[in-house]
């Protein structure tokens, strides 16, 4: 469990203390602690736990909420709540319609008799909805007594019976129709098809279909051994990768939204039909396209059936699979264009690269929004076991909280973050409470000294950039200040030193990578510049 103490919350925490096998971890921004409860859930699958006090506790939870929510992150938030005979109470604010507002459910605790229900409603909302809810525990309620039965709590999990939707057999015919008719399919999973364990699936049905194998940002890297990986579908696409969906006539969707950034506003797929499999009941595409066929299933179960119903009609298809497109798909992931570095500064490009060879490939990888995204999020291709990105709800400042919470829900393994100096800067504080317990997490900082999409988005208009530019103090020797350790980067070597130091004993520890702000992404030279080499 995740967050601060405060006089509208201790109740509860003293008597989980008492109780004992609770692990209580105390943060030092209440918003860090749901960021932390939503990389839980993230990279667990089950319900992740925060709290904080009354008032302004619950008031700073606000972008942590909205985050968790659009991460579609099962948390149960025990958050205080001033007391129901005080309406004029310093500290007074309506629980429900802030939570309301920041696309949170909510349930309070109104008598102490209600007090299973309560909690066994908000983690069932939770899960079933996918999202965090507030569960709301006047101060004065908390104090009383509570009459404890003969009969023992059950949980919500005991009402939510296992099961995976399997596939209409029609639906599943329509499909096959349409994919043995496809000359160039392309096969594109999401984290849907990861938590499903669709994998040996998906890699069987690629090979059978000819079809590349590409994925949503959301799950980076996976399955990337197949050596016709074409990387993200996207914003985040490598340029080999893009020219060649645009000959794709099917695309087989697996476990995934397709957004607006995932088929890149309708532009990345003209001349294919859709496929897609999902466990909702359905799906609206960006721009409001529905699938040529759609299938209601688990995406292990909808993808084994297409499979098996392919093969039994003797179906195999080269498709994209040859020399050529292999060839083409080599060395996707290097951009070769040539930007002057700056005295003292390191071409973002080259961290990158050196923290994808020196780091090794079972340590889980976080990375985070912003601008620097644009090189960590498209050069990061080797597969480890979790991969988690940012960019829900569009904010930066959140994945160093959601790093901290997934280190811990992995049993406290090795991991890194990749963000940049603004999203850091805002918990910056958090990195004493990584150091408090124990966390072998490694943030590297790609810091430009600037916000780095407001700088280029301003030259590119012809404004004046400097306006983006904040200096910062080094981060390398904050980490130390705070009791874990820290480098100052500005070389290549710098970067390379400081990763095998790390990844010779993981802890607590900070690298500051000063790098060049004159070279910009390939997602906002595509975006901002109109180039796209």
């Amino acid at each position: 469990m995740f967050g601060i103490m405060g006089d509208a919350n201790m109740y509860w925490m003293h008597e989980l203390d008492k109780l004992g096998g609770v692990k209580m971890l105390e943060v030092r921004h209440e918003g860090a602690g749901l960021g932390m409860a939503d990389g839980w859930a993230r990279a667990t699958r089950s319900v992740g736990v925060a709290t904080t006090t009354c008032g302004p506790g619950v008031s700073q939870l606000a972008t942590a909420f909205l985050t968790a929510s659009r991460a579609g992150s099962p948390i149960v938030a025990f958050c205080g709540e001033h007391p129901t005979n005080d309406q004029e109470y310093n500290q007074h604010l309506d629980n429900a319609r802030f939570a309301a507002g920041c696309e949170a459910g909510f349930v309070r605790l109104n008598t102490p008799d209600d007090a299973d229900d309560a909690v066994r409603k908000a983690f069932y909302m939770a899960r079933m909805e996918s999202r965090p809810v507030m569960l709301s525990a006047p101060m004065d309620v908390q104090q009383k007594a509570f009459e404890d039965d003969d009969e023992p709590y059950k949980p919500s999990s005991t009402l939510i019976p296992p099961r995976a939707v399997r596939p209409d057999p029609e639906a599943l015919k329509q499909a096959a129709d349409i994919v043995a008719g496809a000359k160039h399919p392309v096969l594109l999973v999401g984290r849907g098809a990861r938590w499903s364990g669709a994998g040996e699936a998906v890699l069987r049905l690629a090979k059978r279909t000819g079809a590349l194998i590409t994925t949503t940002l959301m799950a980076k890297t996976w399955l990337s051994e197949d050596e016709y990986h074409a990387g993200i579908s996207g914003t985040y696409g490598t340029r080999a990768a893009m020219k060649l969906f645009e000959e794709a006539d099917c695309v087989i969707a697996v476990g995934a939204s397709m957004n607006r950034y995932t088929i890149e506003h309708g532009y990345l797929y003209p001349k294919a039909r859709y496929v897609q499999i999902d466990s909702r009941p359905h799906v609206i595409m960006a721009g409001g396209r529905s699938a040529d066929c759609y299938i209601q299933a688990d995406a292990r179960a909808g993808v084994e059936g297409l499979e098996k119903l392919l093969e039994e009609r003797s179906f195999k298809n080269v498709g994209y699979r040859t020399p050529d497109v292999r060839k083409q798909l080599a060395g996707q992931y290097e951009d070769r264009k040539e930007f002057p570095i700056e005295p003292g500064t390191v071409d973002p490009r080259e961290v990158i690269r050196i923290l994808e060879e020196t780091v090794p490939t079972s340590i889980n990888l976080f990375t985070g929004s912003g601008a620097t995204a644009g090189f960590s999020n498209i050069m990061f291709s080797r597969q480890r076991p979790l991969v988690l990105p940012s960019h829900f709800f569009g904010c930066i400042g959140q994945m160093m909280p959601a790093a901290m919470g997934a280190v811990v829900a992995t049993g406290n393994k090795p991991a890194m973050l990749v963000d940049g100096d603004a999203s850091v800067m805002m918990h910056l504080a958090e990195f004493e409470t990584m150091v408090r317990y124990h966390m072998p997490l490694l943030i590297v900082v790609m810091n430009n000294e600037a916000l780095g999409s407001e700088y280029y988005k301003l030259d590119a208009h012809k404004m004046k950039s400097e306006l983006a530019r904040i200096p910062t103090p080094d981060l390398g020797a904050v980490a130390k200040a705070f009791g874990g350790r820290g480098r100052l980067a500005r070389s290549a070597e710098d970067v390379r030193a400081a990763a095998a130091e790390w990844v010779a004993k993981p802890g607590p520890m900070m690298i500051d990578a000063r790098i060049s702000r004159s070279v910009v992404t390939l997602p906002y030279r595509r975006i901002h510049y109109g180039e796209d080499e």
